[in-house]
């Protein structure tokens, strides 16, 4: 075992590290204590890029994803924005076309975790790195958007944010500020801090169940979550298409389609049962 600090600008995450077997004694003390109750109480959920791609939605990281016809530094970046706030624009107004399309919807796992956050009876919080509205389109409203909502305008000066009906253009300000302030999009950028960092944090000291659904799991902070669910003796499952990294903190690990996996493994919770390698 052994500890150590990330900082991320003003978020310091506390990350302590343990074997597989470590979190399974802790999470095995932790079950005990909830013995007589229903199995979960307080259920975090992160979910990225891998579950909005099963709708359609083309991801960033992937080898044919967005970053390789466009310089990171460019299009998101506070210093790309400033530069040539145009071509930015219309690389979110690429993103935000095709999610209107009528082409992108939903998909059985966003159904599923709508589905959860109505049916259980505990404390729930969706966490999301997406900055699409597949989540809301399915009917989730306990849910944050870590990284912001393409939907959105936000005024550089205020931060307030903007429900937006067309793509970007300067024709779009805000009216918090005199004189109005051109929107930027609600995009939180390489650089900048993401959103609800400390209400993430207290739902993650307090969780007894913490899954992480199509996301790489190599961008802090969100890559540390699974330290602090561990630390705190909450279950740790990770649900992604490839196969688990030998250095994955996570204690479960289940392979496959997101909206294959979770109707069954919201079945499974909202029956009292407990979640493992088999619940597929």
């Amino acid at each position: 075992m052994y500890c150590y600090y990330r900082i991320t600008t003003n978020f310091i995450i506390l990350c302590i590290r343990y074997s597989r077997q470590d979190y399974q004694v802790i999470f095995n003390k932790n079950k005990q204590s909830m013995e007589g109750t229903k199995m979960y109480r307080q259920i975090v959920i992160l979910t990225g890029a891998g579950i909005s791609a099963e709708s359609g939605i083309k991801t960033f990281r992937d080898q044919d994803g967005l970053w390789e016809a466009h310089k990171i530094q460019d299009v998101a970046t506070p210093e790309g924005y400033a530069r040539d706030p145009e071509l930015v624009e219309g690389f979110y107004n690429t993103r935000w076309s095709q999610l209107h399309s009528g082409d992108v919807e939903a998909n059985a796992g966003h159904d599923a975790l709508a589905r959860l956050e109505r049916e259980f009876d505990g404390d729930f919080l969706l966490v999301t790195q997406n900055i699409d509205d597949l989540h809301e389109r399915a009917g989730s409203r306990r849910l944050l958007h870590m990284h912001g909502e393409l939907s959105k305008g936000r005024c550089p000066r205020s931060g307030q944010t903007f429900l937006l009906k067309d793509p970007f253009g300067p024709e779009h300000t805000c009216t918090c500020c005199i004189p109005a302030q051109r929107l930027r999009p609600d995009v939180v950028w390489f650089g900048e801090i993401p959103i609800g960092l400390d209400r993430i944090q207290d739902a993650l000291d307090t969780c007894d169940l913490f899954i992480a659904i199509g996301t790489s799991g190599t961008v802090y902070p969100a890559a540390g979550f699974v330290d602090i669910a561990n630390h705190h003796g909450a279950q740790t499952v990770e649900v992604n298409l490839v196969e688990a990294d030998r250095h994955s903190q996570f204690q479960f690990h289940l392979q496959g389609k997101a909206s294959e996996i979770l109707p069954k493994m919201v079945e499974r919770i909202l029956s009292g049962a407990i979640i493992n390698n088999d619940s597929q």
